[in-house]
């Protein structure tokens, strides 16, 4: 399954590359941005979208975040893994 184009998965890069990815896509006429994230790179998720509202796009807005809970099966036990959406909109 291909992620949506609008959408940027936080992970174990540093954040400038997903602040990068984000002015790139609102740069490029995209209206909405979805920021992902789970686990240990929420912290990092937020950042993301903070600098990018600071720095980078002023007239951009938080329009919407969704928090839940993922269960996922690793070594044969299922472990749940907190998760963020961060619905950005211009």
């Amino acid at each position: 399954m291909k992620p949506a184009d609008n959408v940027v998965f936080v992970g174990k890069k540093p954040s400038m590359s997903y602040v990068l990815a984000v002015v790139t896509q609102l740069g490029s006429g995209q209206t909405n941005v979805i920021v992902k994230a789970r686990g240990q790179s929420i912290s990092k998720a937020v950042d993301v979208v903070e600098i990018v509202r600071n720095r980078f796009v002023q007239d951009v807005k938080v329009e919407q975040i969704n928090i839940g809970t993922d269960s996922i099966k690793l070594d044969n036990k299922d472990i749940n893994v907190s998760k963020i959406h961060i619905q950005l909109k211009k």
